[in-house]
């Protein structure tokens, strides 16, 4: 039986083919969908969705005080001149969350993240920290 602390959110089955959609996208700009969690109906849910939007663009949609899902779709080029296109998956947790709301978004991030299929998986603990080098210096792990 699981403990009553850890609640495990479904994903909304709309927002589960967006996703899928989502990474089979063909434009080459970058874009985000961000998620969140109904709480009431412990549902992981779309909460906003944007084209062409830089990291530090995604940063000011990020609410600061509660956590959310992000899934973002990065135009990355490399130091030899590649170009890429990751989809990384971004946990936005801000220090100063409710407790509750906090396991509720751990809890739910591992089903999120296998459901969606990414490899590319982060934390932030501060909506401040998202800027386009903390994400090329994540990346760079992925070589």
């Amino acid at each position: 039986m699981q403990s009553e602390s850890l609640v495990v959110c479904e994903v909304d089955e709309d927002l589960v083919k967006k996703l899928r959609d989502f990474r089979f996208r063909k434009e080459t700009n970058n874009a985000a969908i961000i998620m969140k969690i109904d709480k009431d109906k412990q549902l992981v849910i779309l909460e906003e969705e944007h084209e062409d939007i830089s990291p530090e663009d995604l940063k000011n949609e990020l609410p600061e005080r509660q956590p959310r899902f992000v899934v973002y779709s990065y135009k990355y080029q490399h130091d030899d001149g590649r170009v890429s296109y990751p989809l990384c998956f971004i946990f936005s947790s801000p220090v100063g969350c409710k407790p509750e709301q906090q396991m509720m978004y751990a809890g739910s991030k591992n089903k999120l993240v296998q459901t969606v299929e990414l490899t590319k998986v982060f934390e932030i603990r501060n909506t401040e920290d998202l800027t386009e080098e903390w994400l090329r210096e994540k990346l760079g792990f992925f070589r």
